[in-house]
């Protein structure tokens, strides 16, 4: 297991750190592994591994000292979680700590597998889920293998996880994945890999809708982290960070979204990218 690191609570102390091109305001600890590995933490053993219910990353030790840091100096706390196990646990965890509606803003990372009982632990306790949508369609050929055909319809929950706070923040766990921001608002949206596949989409009933997708990777994004005063949408008085593309994905078919081409990258509004 983790345990802290004198290092990182010696930096905690000194309060977040904000430039115009970083902010450094959050700790992620991990409470467990990743399902493809059969790591992922769950409440009951692995439908392809009867033995195994995967690994506890976290002391309870850790996990206080962080919290109690990360809520006297102005941090906030982040954690993996993928299992069931995992994602119930820390829910808990984090309610017992913030006691109450807050606006901290404390985040859990992935969110892929969520008891449809500990659901309520976002909107009670304000705890953001952030989540990638292209991790449900690259596991899309081998989860059901792992969890079973019922605990399936509990994972890459989006839209019910959204219909919680109001609030997803999407990004894209690059380099783990491509970083691609079209194949990610695809995966949103249709729940589909770039190759189009599944055909009839993985799990779709949790699909995203267009706007709900764009918002999850630019202003709710943004919120998530503190930012939307600086990014997240085009106002006066932001940084003007946003990408060009060649069509419309909001209006276009969805065989022409994944298609879709970046034209011109800006940040802060200056052209990085010439085409």
């Amino acid at each position: 297991m983790f345990s802290p690191d004198e290092k990182t609570l010696k930096y905690i102390k000194n309060g977040p750190l904000i430039t115009d091109n970083l902010t450094a305001r959050s700790i992620k600890l991990y409470a467990d592994g990743a399902l493809g590995s059969r790591g992922a933490l769950l409440k009951e053993p692995y439908r392809d591994d009867p033995k195994n219910r995967g690994l506890n990353l976290l002391a309870d030790s850790t996990y206080d000292t962080y919290s109690k840091a990360c809520l006297e100096y102005g941090f906030q706390l982040n954690t993996h979680c993928i299992g069931d196990s995992a994602n119930s646990r820390i829910l808990q965890l984090y309610a017992n700590s913030l006691q109450e509606m807050n606006d901290l803003r404390w985040r859990i990372e992935h969110a892929q597998v969520v008891s449809k009982e500990d659901l309520h632990f976002f909107k009670e306790y304000g705890i953001i889920p952030s989540v990638q949508p292209v991790h449900a369609t690259s596991d899309a050929p081998w989860a059901a293998e792992r969890l079973g055909n019922e605990r399936i319809q509990e994972a890459y929950s989006y839209s019910s996880l959204l219909n919680q706070l109001g609030i997803l923040a999407l990004g894209t766990d690059f380099p783990v994945e491509r970083i691609s921001p079209i194949e990610n608002f695809y995966a949103a949206v249709f729940r589909k890999n770039r190759f189009g596949e599944p055909v009839e989409g993985f799990l779709p009933e949790e699909a995203l809708s267009r706007e709900e997708a764009i918002r999850g990777m630019t202003i709710w994004a943004a919120l998530a982290s503190f930012e939307e005063e600086r990014k997240g949408s085009l106002e006066v008085g932001k940084r003007a960070d946003f990408i060009i593309i060649d069509r419309d994905i909001m209006k276009v078919s969805e065989e022409n979204v994944v298609k879709a081409e970046i034209i011109d990258t800006y940040i802060s509004g200056e052209k990085v990218s010439p085409n």
